[in-house]
């Protein structure tokens, strides 16, 4: 697949699309879940994908027809970062994508912006572990908007830091909630993986790998 050549700004998320993270995230919430009595399944876990902490946490409530305090809410959040600050404490470039830092250096190098849109409260520690960071001319984080996704604030809010009108933004994702946050913020998206997840986006592609500036 070939860009567009009124693309002026690469945004991506992170996890799934540039890093290898997932399997992370599930094996926190697994821990987690197996602390307060709850079950997580392969199958349920694919519907966290692309949503912050806060929203994921109450899908699993939901999952398994459970109701805590607001304050327990806050408690397992904590629990649940520490868990998977533990858990990625290994890792390093290794775990970046196919295709993740080729496309980064052929953006630079083509004078595109390189932006983050991510719901990861880790985001930054994330592209330093995997020697990334310096490829971003910003980075936009779950600390740093009220809406997650499929709210299109991320995006919004990144277009705007690198001082790029919406529609020349091209948003890399690999969740529905991811690209119906684009399409809302009025940008391109390609889907990067499993096509049943990502049938709303503009373009699909199984990795990285087979994007062309």
């Amino acid at each position: 697949m070939e860009l567009n050549n009124r693309i002026k700004a690469l945004i991506f998320d992170l996890d799934g699309v540039l890093v290898d993270t997932a399997h992370f995230h599930y094996l926190a919430w697994k821990e987690i879940c197996s602390k307060y009595g709850m079950d997580l399944s392969l199958n349920d876990n694919l519907r966290l994908k692309g949503v912050s902490r806060t929203e994921s946490l109450n899908i699993i409530l939901n999952i398994n027809n459970k109701s805590i305090s607001q304050g327990e809410k806050q408690q397992i959040l904590v629990e649940k970062n520490q868990c998977y600050l533990k858990l990625i404490e290994t890792l390093n470039s290794n775990d970046l994508l196919p295709g993740a830092l080729e496309l980064l250096k052929s953006g630079k190098e083509h004078g595109l912006k390189i932006g983050l849109g991510s719901a990861s409260k880790n985001a930054t520690a994330i592209l330093e572990r995997t020697k990334i960071v310096e490829y971003f001319d910003y980075v936009v984080d779950g600390n740093m908007v009220k809406n997650s996704k499929p709210a299109p604030e991320v995006f919004k809010l990144c277009a705007n830091k690198l001082a790029i009108e919406p529609e020349y933004c091209l948003v890399f994702e690999d969740s529905i909630a991811g690209v119906q946050a684009a399409k809302t913020a009025n940008m391109s998206s390609v889907g990067v993986g499993f096509p049943a997840d990502i049938v709303v986006a503009d373009k699909h592609v199984d990795t990285l790998l087979n994007i062309k500036i």
